[in-house]
């Protein structure tokens, strides 16, 4: 299997066989393109967990506040055996390592992970919604999320297509490469 060791918290979240999570990956601080580049391959590394595929880099407009940089987004496939909470606790800590600090609502981010979907689960907790509130109307996330997955839906039966097609207008700009080079992980047990 591929993934970093692991660690008694990740065996004890192992509930199931391995579940297909599409991630959303956001930054507009620092060095965006290396946030996308070194959460990609964290993302690779997390433990009982595989990065299947990932988009290419889109560059958008914020959706928020218009006095900030622009965004570069992407989407990856996970195969994880992780729990959707022990999935968005791993995805959370990534974010802290990565200099993540809270700004406004709909601000600033140095990196954002965001679970899409967990298998064909519908989950609502205080913790955590899936499938992700508000995706059918960002075209930044719907854009590079068809790119890998074309026939994706979801829970509710709606193609990722479907939505794009009818998602509003947003300025995006297609980077020519991928966010994420798998050429050098290993397979670990």
């Amino acid at each position: 299997m591929r993934g970093g060791a692991s660690s008694p918290a990740a065996d004890l979240a192992l509930k199931m066989p391995p579940v297909d999570a599409f991630i959303a990956l956001g930054s507009n601080l620092g060095d965006p393109l290396a946030q996308i580049a070194a959460a990609c391959d964290a993302l690779a590394h997390l433990p009982h967990t595989h990065l299947v595929c990932a988009s290419k880099r889109y560059v958008n407009p914020p959706m928020g506040p218009q006095d900030q940089p622009d965004y570069v987004n992407a989407v990856v496939l996970l195969s994880t055996q992780l729990a959707p909470l022990a999935l968005l606790d791993a995805l959370q800590a990534l974010e802290q390592a990565a200099g993540r600090f809270a700004t406004r609502h709909w601000g600033e981010r140095v990196l954002d992970l965001d679970i899409l979907t967990y298998g064909s689960q519908t989950i609502q907790t205080e913790r955590l919604t899936i499938p992700h509130v508000g995706m059918a109307d960002r075209r930044f996330v719907l854009a590079p999320w068809a790119e890998i997955a074309p026939q994706a839906q979801l829970p509710d039966g709606r193609h990722i297509a479907d939505l794009l097609d009818a998602a509003p207008n947003h300025p995006l700009q297609v980077m020519s490469a991928v966010c994420w080079d798998n050429s050098d992980v290993k397979a670990t047990d």
